[in-house]
């Protein structure tokens, strides 16, 4: 399979977008994610409002551009999202990794090659188990 078809401009371009979600002390609530195949890691910073969903995020990688990419998108449709919310994203992502349809995450077809590639499934998860494992961190 040619890789060219993976990492097209946009991919690449979401890549580089990740600048606009610095992590920072702010962030209280803090969540890292591997990915065992590819050995990406993804890492969630999140402030919460009142009712526990996002209000602000930060995100710092060290994937793979598919990796960067889903961060990128996850990052860009978090605020205002809750656990529940994310936690069913991670579900219809899963599923749609087992060949089922497109999660209903905005942006998210960006990332829609990259089902045809399986050592890059891990890295496509990373960003929404790290904001999992950071909402676990409330405490």
């Amino acid at each position: 399979m040619s890789s060219a078809k993976l990492y097209n401009a946009e991919l690449l371009g979401l890549a580089t977008s990740l600048a606009a979600y610095p992590l920072d002390e702010s962030q209280l609530q803090r969540g890292t994610a591997r990915s065992p195949t590819c050995g990406s890691v993804v890492e969630v910073g999140l402030l919460l409002d009142e009712g526990g969903a996002i209000s602000r995020l930060g995100v710092k990688t060290q994937a793979c551009a598919v990796g960067q990419a889903a961060a990128a998108i996850f990052a860009a449709q978090a605020a205002g999202k809750s656990e529940l919310e994310v936690t069913a994203a991670v579900d219809a992502i899963e599923v749609w990794l087992a060949a089922g349809s497109l999660p209903d995450w905005p942006g998210f077809a960006a990332l829609a090659a990259a089902r045809d590639y399986p050592a890059r499934h891990g890295a496509i998860l990373l960003p929404w188990r790290a904001a999992l494992v950071a909402f676990a961190a409330r405490g």
